[in-house]
């Protein structure tokens, strides 16, 4: 009980304060109240991620990190993986076994990474209008990401997913509103909807799990995030019952949300429990899972892991929690990309992306540097790429994937 009215304290304090801290600050510090006294910001195990050197003009100056299995098979998916606060993209695979997965299942991952110079505590900035619009900020360089590693190893565009945890969640619901076209699902972890805070003391609130906007509001800010006509991604959500940092009332919101979209019922099409958690699912008339939820008692703020056993995946750390029930596995194997365990998700035929045309804003900014923002330096390629499609430089890989979008009639 202490530690939880500490959290309070903290937040109350900083919404007092009028010099404001920022977000991620306040979030570090809860990590570290939480966490105890041996808590390190960024601390991370083994880094089994390479950089992905120039994909564009990145005009959110974020950090491109991948990881491409030796045998990755030919149109692999590709799953997109955003951290959360105080941590690395290294950081959080090590922690979720999202790359552990990718070797046991055949698919590519990448891991855009925030920088110091954008959120002192790494936070992805979900909360800034410039950042999470169609086309622009950070929610453009993770979209040139995409384009970048899709056509530097022909992974399948109809297979792209996209999953992340708290403002990493909070970003993925950013990426499926602004790019619903691009993706074949999401999945959010202690997260909040699109276009719930234009600014920091609104972030605050919404984090509380007060002022958010109304559903309508909601709905009708994920219709105008893009001119997408649908079919729209299925979702994943999930949630703590006693998450103190983020309320576990954004993940109804999240779900309405989409429901909306969707045109599903509010009530769920059927209830289950999957070890030993319960879940919700929202299934459309011809019988596919559209929107899942689970939300698991009594585990705080964090990504749910089951680190014991054969299928045991990732490790216990700050905001990494074993709660029995790896959530990583369990949406890989909802969007249908992992294998199943059950005869029921035998059954469930995942969604594909319907992929359109980019817009002619993207391919404009795909190839206009952003003025005093290097790339990261490419690190060797992984055996499996044949030698035909290794460009030499960073410019052979900008003229293989110009060509690409020329040849789809996406670039002139």
């Amino acid at each position: 009980m202490c530690v939880v009215r500490s959290a309070a304290a903290i937040l109350a304090a900083e919404t007092r304060n009028t010099d404001l801290r920022k977000i991620s600050d306040t979030i570090t510090r809860l990590a570290a109240l939480r966490a105890g006294p041996g808590f390190q910001s960024n601390g991370q195990g083994h880094d089994r991620l390479s950089d992905l050197g120039d994909f564009g003009s990145n005009p959110g100056a974020l950090r491109a990190r991948i990881y491409v299995p030796d045998d990755l098979p030919e149109a692999a998916p590709l799953v997109v993986v955003l951290h959360g606060c105080t941590q690395t993209g290294a950081g959080y695979d090590d922690g979720s076994g999202w790359s552990q997965l990718a070797d046991q299942e055949g698919f590519a991952l990448l891991f855009p990474e925030q920088q110091r110079a954008n959120n002192p505590n790494l936070c992805f900035n979900w909360f800034v209008p410039s950042d999470t619009k169609r086309n622009g900020g950070e929610a453009l360089s993770i979209r040139q990401m995409i384009e970048a590693v899709v056509v530097e190893y022909g992974l399948d565009r109809g297979r792209i997913l996209i999953t992340g945890l708290s403002a990493g969640g909070a970003m993925t619901s950013v990426m499926l509103a602004c790019y619903p076209e691009v993706f074949a699902g999401g999945a959010i972890i202690a997260g909040l909807p699109y276009g719930s805070a234009k600014t920091i003391p609104e972030a605050f609130d919404r984090m509380r799990g007060h002022g958010a906007p109304s559903e309508r509001q909601l709905q009708k800010a994920l219709r105008d995030a893009s001119p997408h006509k649908g079919p729209w991604p299925s979702i994943s959500v999930w949630h703590g019952s006693t998450d103190q940092t983020v309320a576990s009332c954004n993940a109804d919101a999240i779900i309405a949300q989409w429901r909306a979209i969707h045109g599903l019922d509010a009530r769920p099409t059927r209830s289950e429990t999957v070890d030993g958690h319960r879940r919700h699912v929202w299934c459309n008339a011809k019988g596919q899972e559209l929107i899942e939820e689970y939300r698991i008692a009594g585990m705080g703020h964090g990504t749910p892991l089951d680190t014991a056993g054969d299928a045991a995946l990732g490790a216990v750390g700050p905001f990494m929690l074993n709660v029995g029930i790896s959530s990583t596995r369990h949406i890989a194997r909802f969007w249908g990309v992992a294998k199943p365990c059950v005869e029921r998700d035998a059954k469930v035929k995942p969604a594909r992306a319907n992929n359109e045309s980019l817009a002619a804003s993207f391919a404009r900014a795909f190839s206009t540097p952003k003025v005093g923002v290097p790339n990261v330096p490419h690190s060797e390629k992984r055996a499996n790429t044949p030698p035909s499609q290794k460009p030499d430089s960073a410019a052979g890989l900008r003229k293989v994937i110009e060509e690409a979008l020329r040849s789809a009639g996406l670039m002139h």
